[in-house]
This record gives C-alpha cells, sequence and structure tokens, in this order.
C-alpha cells in the first residue's frame, strides 16, 4: 500500500503520541515497522517535505532515436507520399547515412499522423512460390494487359519480367495481342540481354498463359529457333505467372490514373514508370531491394552495407543517449554503393 505524505506525517504524529511501544502501536494500525522507520529518518533529515513520494527517475533507453532523425522521418514522409513506411524506411538507410527500422518509421509517422490508409486492396495467391528460380534469366514471366487511349481505342501492353529478379527487360504497346507482337518483345528482350550471344547451358525459359498468341506455331517455331523453352500455366489458374499478373497490376494503379489522348503520350508514362520500378521501387519480397540491384547482381554488397550502417548507427545512439563520446567512423552509404557499380 502507498502512503501519501499527509498520511506518513499522521503515522509518525500517531506513534509518537501513543503511550503504547513502537512495535506494538505499528502492529495496531499495520505499518510495517521498516518503512515507518525510513520515513522517520527522512522526517529527521528533511522535515515535512522530506515525506513527499519520490519522483522515479526516467528511465533512459540506449537505442533512442534523436528528435533530429525523427524530424527528419515526418519530413522525408510529406516530401515523397508515395512511399509507405517500409519503404521510406529502406530509403532512408540507402540515402540518409543512418539506419531506422520499417517498425520505427512506422510509429514515427504515427505519431504525427502521416500513417495514410491504402488505396486498394492487396489479395496474395499464396505465402511464397513453391519452386523458386536461383538466377537471372532462368525464367522469364510474359502477359499482355490492356489500357485505353481516347479516341484511339484499345491498346495492348506486351511485357516480359525476369522471374528472379523482377526486373522489367522489355515491353512494347500494340495494337493487338498476335504473336508478332509477342516475338517483338522478346527480340527487344534479347537484344537488350544478349542472352543469344554468348554459350550457355540453359537459355531462359519463356512462362505464360493459354491465349491464343502464346499457342501460335509462329511462337513455337521462334523459341525453337532461338533454342528457348515454353512453360505454359495451369488453364483458369492466373496465379501461375503471378509475377507479371501483379506488376500489371501495381502498374495499372499509377498509369491509368490519368487520361490519354495519343499512344505516345502513354507509352511515355509507362516508360517512366518502369524506370521507377526497376531502379527506384523497393521490393518487400527481394529483402526491400529494388529489381536493378538483384539484376545487376549487386544485391550482396548492398546488404553488407546496410547491416554496417545498422551497426554503426545502433552503436552511435548507444553512446549519444549514454552520454558516452561518440567514435566518428567514414560511412558507406548503398546509394553511393549503386553508383560505384554502375
Amino acid at each position: 500500500m502507498r502512503y501519501s505524505q499527509s498520511e506518513k506525517m499522521e503515522v509518525i504524529r500517531l506513534v509518537e503520541g501513543s503511550a503504547l511501544p513502537v512495535l506494538r502501536t505499528l502492529r495496531e494500525i499495520d505499518v510495517p515497522r521498516s518503512s515507518f522507520y525510513r520515513w522517520y529518518a527522512a522526517y529527521a533529515r528533511g522535515g515535512y517535505d522530506a515525506l513527499a513520494p519520490r519522483q522515479g527517475q526516467k528511465r533512459r533507453f540506449w537505442n533512442r532515436i534523436p528528435d533530429g532523425e525523427r524530424e527528419r522521418v515526418a519530413e522525408l514522409a510529406i516530401e515523397k507520399p508515395e512511399l509507405s513506411p517500409r519503404e521510406l524506411a529502406w530509403h532512408i538507410t540507402d540515402n540518409e547515412g543512418w539506419f531506422v527500422s520499417e517498425s520505427s518509421v512506422y510509429r514515427i509517422l504515427k505519431a504525427y499522423d502521416l500513417v495514410a490508409s491504402p488505396n486498394y486492396i492487396v489479395i496474395s495467391a499464396a505465402d511464397e512460390f513453391h519452386h523458386k528460380t536461383r538466377r537471372v534469366h532462368e525464367l522469364w514471366q510474359t502477359d499482355f494487359t490492356y489500357m485505353k487511349v481516347i479516341g484511339w481505342g484499345w491498346y495492348y501492353l506486351s511485357t516480359i519480367l525476369d522471374d528472379y529478379s523482377r526486373y522489367i527487360i522489355a515491353w512494347i504497346l500494340s495494337t493487338g495481342m498476335m504473336a508478332s507482337d509477342v516475338t517483338e518483345t522478346l527480340d527487344r528482350a534479347i537484344e537488350v540481354t544478349g542472352v543469344t550471344d554468348v554459350r550457355v547451358r540453359h537459355r531462359p525459359r519463356l512462362l505464360s498463359d493459354n491465349g491464343s498468341a502464346y499457342i501460335s506455331k509462329d511462337l513455337r517455331d521462334y523459341l525453337s529457333e532461338h533454342e528457348m523453352s515454353h512453360t505454359r500455366g495451369r488453364p483458369y489458374h492466373p496465379m501461375t505467372q503471378g509475377k507479371i499478373e501483379r506488376y500489371h497490376r501495381t502498374m495499372k494503379n499509377v498509369v491509368t490514373l490519368q487520361n490519354y489522348h495519343a499512344p505516345w503520350e502513354l507509352e511515355q508514362e509507362i516508360e517512366r514508370f518502369v524506370r521507377w520500378y526497376n531502379q527506384e521501387r523497393y521490393h518487400e519480397s527481394l529483402e526491400n531491394m529494388t529489381p536493378a540491384d538483384v539484376y545487376r547482381g549487386r544485391h550482396r554488397e548492398i546488404a553488407t552495407a546496410r547491416e554496417v550502417l545498422k551497426l554503426q548507427t545502433l552503436e552511435r545512439r548507444r553512446r549519444e543517449n549514454l552520454g558516452l563520446r561518440v567514435k566518428k567512423e567514414a560511412l558507406i552509404r548503398p546509394a553511393e554503393l549503386r553508383e560505384s557499380v554502375y
């Protein structure tokens, strides 16, 4: 039981004025002997004021995020509203020279009332793919999607995505969904990657659905000529091409927010989105790397640089919050590592 300042004073007066022995009096009023003598000693030293409850010492957290960094998180959230708390955390780690966890960013934005609700619902087919690729250019996924150009009608986007890195290798915008459109997209992908210019044991395998363009003899002859195999998904089961389907949905959530009055306007917007998706968008299933990081093989170096930066940041916070002298060290930012790899 906690006693207030006045209650402690009342107990002392009661004991001092009692005709009974101190211990007997304390038993009668049910006050512990040790508590009474502690109060009495304090009263003898400092009088009535010394009986006031002691203020608990404020707990110090060694890993507390400095106020300046918290404010910087809020500033970046306002500057880049398109980034989720997860993406913002890795943007800060890669570009600002200090580490902050995804959960910390979420709590900071929540405190600043900057957490926005998602504008669409994400529906996942499964927790993970059962047959994962292990290298770049092992499997290419391809599919068509459609978008409307005002006054011109429907246009169809053919895309080739590298399954391992989720990197968009090639795409074309056409007025139909013919086998020739598929082969034109493949021509661009082959030209960009140069996979037919070197001797390899396995050429990329193409994964598609069962659309008429993908089951045609023209495409079969084309793939045979380029020594590429073809795998088609199970009918009425689009989850087989889940990565390319998910990419097209993500792309259309952004690109179709505005109207287009000429095909070249739509092409320009798709080109901007592809560049952003490949080079800047942090992909959660790629351990918060960009597709370009994995495609170009620099993701391991970036992961190492992030871990070093995290340890240095935590050590700096520990020293600052515990009042120790901070040792300055050279920091390697993952963004700088990206530039050096090119």
